[in-house]
């Protein structure tokens, strides 16, 4: 690592706890129920699950915010929530992690939610609770003034977290970009689909390998020269400044407009990458909030995400689980 571990440290118990850091995008709540299945349903062809447990956590840009929040940063959230119950579930959630949602919209439309049934050890149905179509034109509006105002009361970077559920229009993303340089934000985007168009301006931008091989003419090996080509080609044709491709096993990239940087991943073994992209956004907006070169801020994402892939199911890692990283891992 170019900076010492005890630097690392010394961030992440100083200078992190006092970054701002906005984010902006479609927030979620994810709903489980677990249970038993022991029998067929004599109404239908379908397993009775009898639900022993259940729990709801944040998810989507939410989960985003979740990870600031746990590392220590001044989280802001803004998005659209709808006038249902699932919307004060997701408030009470983000009011125990200390995370500002004065910047959510109530629009005409049902909070996002994720609802699954878990049967053993398998996912029995999925039921979505979503509007996915852009929002009304007043809808919107209000929530690009929500994004000023937290511009204006001084944020040290700006997530754009795209997860395809309405928000993140070709229009609403550009507005955010300049609104956030007008105010000298970086901004930080977690892409989804192939329309990137809509994120050009953008600082950084966080693909894994499928997402950016989806805007590729021809998909690519995961390996350092073909991610690096890859990478230099969406700059140009997208104009964004830097990319940094999660690459699983295989650690992640950062590709600047002069220099490149792959670091291998730290996870001895690799249980569950869901939630890493979230965790790599995160970590990495933290420290250009705080002011690290790129090159440090990527590394510590790394790290960072060498621990989430660890564990089973979507997670956020704690400050104090991040210096426990730092102090295991070698020169």
């Amino acid at each position: 690592m170019t900076m010492t571990k005890e630097a690392y440290r010394t961030f992440l118990t100083g200078r992190a706890l006092r970054c701002r850091v906005l984010v902006v995008g479609d927030v979620m709540l994810d709903k489980y129920y677990y249970g038993d299945v022991s029998r067929i349903s004599p109404e239908a062809p379908v397993p009775i699950a009898h639900i022993t447990a259940q729990k709801e956590t944040l998810g989507g840009a939410a989960n985003v915010a979740h990870n600031l929040a746990r590392l220590g940063a001044q989280t802001l959230i803004a998005g659209y929530v709808g006038d249902d119950y699932h919307r004060e579930s997701l408030e009470e959630k983000l009011t125990a992690r200390g995370i500002d949602f004065r910047a959510l919209v109530r629009a005409e439309r049902p909070t996002t939610t994720k609802l699954r049934v878990i049967g053993g050890h398998q996912q029995m149905i999925r039921l979505d609770f979503e509007e996915t179509q852009p929002p009304a034109a007043g809808d919107a509006r209000r929530l690009t003034e929500a994004v000023r105002a937290a511009l204006r009361e001084s944020v040290d970077a700006l997530v754009l977290s795209d997860y395809g559920k309405g928000v993140c229009t070709e229009a609403f993303c550009q507005r955010v970009i300049q609104e956030a340089h007008a105010h000298g934000v970086p901004v930080l985007v977690d892409p989804k689909g192939t329309a990137w168009g809509k994120y050009a301006g953008a600082d950084y931008i966080t693909p894994n390998l499928k997402e950016i091989n989806a805007v590729l003419p021809e998909p690519i090996a995961n390996d350092d020269a073909a991610v690096e080509r890859a990478a230099r080609y969406v700059r140009g044709k997208f104009d964004l400044r830097n990319i940094v491709v999660t690459r699983s096993e295989a650690g992640l990239s950062l590709v600047e407009e002069a220099q490149t940087l792959h670091i291998p991943t730290r996870a001895q073994e690799v249980y569950d990458v869901s939630g890493a992209g979230d965790t790599v956004i995160s970590v990495l907006a933290l420290g250009l909030a705080g002011g690290l070169p790129a090159r440090d801020a990527v590394r510590l994402a790394n790290l960072a995400a060498g621990v989430v892939v660890a564990k089973l199911g979507t997670y956020a890692i704690a400050s104090e689980e991040l210096c426990e990283a730092l102090r295991e891992e070698r020169e």
